[in-house]
């Protein structure tokens, strides 16, 4: 008899900016997990991470475009014709088009016929990131099929999938999980007590021994300029217009360099910002980097600072992988008081938070961290012992594990002191 396994569905694999997810795979499959990848897109990236190449689960990419694998789809649509379930599937998709009328709205319901006929029959159950497309792939295709799924959710999928399809999604799911506060808060009070939290954290075993923090850098010589670094997908979310121009706003007399790690649709608008503001020689935009890469940068640095802010349409952060990663090498961090960046950091005792979209609040905030190094020390220290105290991946990857071996019939209970510890405040 074949053993039971899970379907994970993403949006795409692999993926750079979500290290998260690779994470949490391997941390099930260190619990014993078969898990299978089910992927919408190709991935798009040049360059991947290390925990990638460690994933043993086979990875299979549905058709982004049906124009593309005709066969494939034409196949799926007729194994659909044999599934008693078809009825109600068409009966769900005809009521979701005609509130989403969209090209996309056909392309989710070709996909998730591909992916009910191709899915192995010992996938006992379907598990996807993402509550907005992916999961209405998975949501079809569970329907058809007769299989349960769950969901994880994150940040974008939260704020910018509308509140119907939210809630019906809630609702049809057996289960699911969110790592933020800010989205549980959004999610429960669409559908309340369907969703738990648990938080990302990080698999500290990846990382090494944070580097000594006692330079006295201040930024005050020319020949030794605060090092500063950000992280993050070139994007408006990210805010990193706010961040140049706080730069742009920093006293004369103090020598910095920034280090921009990240690529994006808004690169050359960036570019030609930083040329416009007369920073050209100090910030160096660096691209995507694998993550030894961005932690070598972390450990070179003196500074973290991530100004998110809302994006077009509802985007927004959750909580930022990459501020943990910062913690992780006792970095101090500047942020923004936005989305569940306030659950992991406390302005004044692990970092410094300002209001998002405000330039000069953040130039304040750096002007006085580059002229305080023991400021600095501590700060990083802190976000460090919180990281390590409170944002460890063991308790949510516990949870997930229990909850999806309860889901996929492999035989273990929930461990109920993991999943109160992962939802505990």
């Amino acid at each position: 008899m074949t053993a039971s396994r899970i379907a994970v569905v993403l949006k795409g694999y692999p993926r750079l900016s979500e290290t998260f997810i690779a994470q949490e795979i391997l941390a099930l499959e260190r619990r014993g997990l078969p898990l299978e990848i089910w992927s919408l897109r190709r991935p798009t990236d040049r360059v991947y991470h290390p925990m990638h190449t460690a994933v043993r689960a086979p990875v299979s990419y549905l058709p982004e475009y049906l124009h593309t694998a005709p066969l494939r789809v034409l196949r799926g649509a007729l194994a659909a014709l044999r599934r008693r379930r078809l009825p109600a599937l068409l009966t769900l998709f005809a009521r979701d088009l005609r509130r989403d009328p969209t090209a996309s709205r056909l392309r989710r319901l070709g996909q998730a016929l591909v992916l009910a006929r191709e899915l192995p029959a010992a996938v006992t159950h379907i598990h996807v990131h993402f509550l907005h497309t992916p999961a209405s792939v998975a949501r079809y295709a569970a329907l058809l099929t007769g299989r349960g799924w769950s969901f994880s959710a994150h940040a974008k999928d939260i704020w910018t999938t509308p509140d119907w399809e939210l809630t019906e999604k809630l609702h049809d799911a057996r289960w699911g999980v969110t790592c933020t506060r800010d989205g549980l808060r959004r999610l429960d009070g669409l559908a309340p007590g369907r969703t738990l939290l648990a938080y990302h954290g990080l698999d500290l075993g990846r990382f090494p021994a944070a580097p000594r923090r006692d330079d006295r850098r201040s930024g005050s010589e020319p020949e030794a300029p605060l090092r500063l670094l950000c992280v993050g997908r070139l994007v408006a979310k990210k805010g990193h217009d706010d961040l140049i121009d706080a730069l742009a706003s920093l006293p004369a007399g103090l020598h910095w360099r920034l280090d921009l790690i990240g690529d994006g649709a808004l690169r050359g608008a960036l570019e030609a910002q930083v040329r416009a503001r007369g920073l050209a020689g100090r910030v160096t935009f660096r691209g995507a980097l694998a993550q030894p890469e961005v932690i070598a940068a972390m450990r070179e640095a003196d500074l973290f600072v991530l100004p998110t802010k809302p994006g077009p349409g509802g985007d927004r952060d959750g909580l930022p992988n990459v501020l943990m990663e910062a913690a992780s090498q006792a970095l101090p961090i500047v942020a923004t008081a936005f989305g569940g960046t306030p659950e992991f950091i406390a302005d004044g005792e692990h970092g410094v938070l300002v209001p998002p979209g405000e330039p000069t609040a953040l130039t304040a905030a750096l002007t006085r961290l580059a002229g305080d190094p023991d400021l600095r020390c501590r700060l990083g220290a802190a976000a460090r012992s919180r990281l390590v105290l409170d944002f460890s991946e063991e308790a949510a990857a516990t949870l997930i594990a229990g909850r999806l071996r309860m889901s996929g019939g492999l035989g273990a209970a929930i461990d109920s002191v993991a999943e109160a510890s992962a939802c505990a405040s």
